[in-house]
């Protein structure tokens, strides 16, 4: 229950701006399918998140906004090296443009 908490709080501290995002990317494993374990220097990158907090669009040229396709609670696939990390309340979080997100993950 405190990791809920956790993210409920970086949910309310960050309000992305534009159209941006904020991803918590989801925890790689630290073992590989025949039991060797891999040092953090080995694992790859996520490219596999939850949508934390989305900003309300871009403006366009006609000043209207263009709406988000991302909500939060979205699971996403992004591009290997787009964004921002950072670190806030221990967790690893990731600010990302929309146009870096690839796809939304439906269960």
């Amino acid at each position: 229950m405190a990791k809920a908490t956790e993210n409920k709080a970086a949910e309310k501290k960050l309000r992305p701006l534009g159209d941006r995002v904020v991803i918590k990317p989801t925890a790689r494993e630290d073992m590989t399918k025949s039991g060797i374990v891999l040092p953090d220097t080995a694992k790859e990158k996520p490219q596999e998140g939850i949508v934390l907090s989305a900003g309300p669009g871009k403006i366009l040229e006609d000043g209207k906004r263009e709406p988000m396709d991302v909500k939060v609670g979205d699971k996403v696939l992004y591009a290997k090296y787009a964004g921002t990390e950072f670190k806030i309340e221990g967790d690893d979080l990731l600010i990302v443009s929309q146009k870096d997100i690839l796809a939304i993950v439906e269960d």
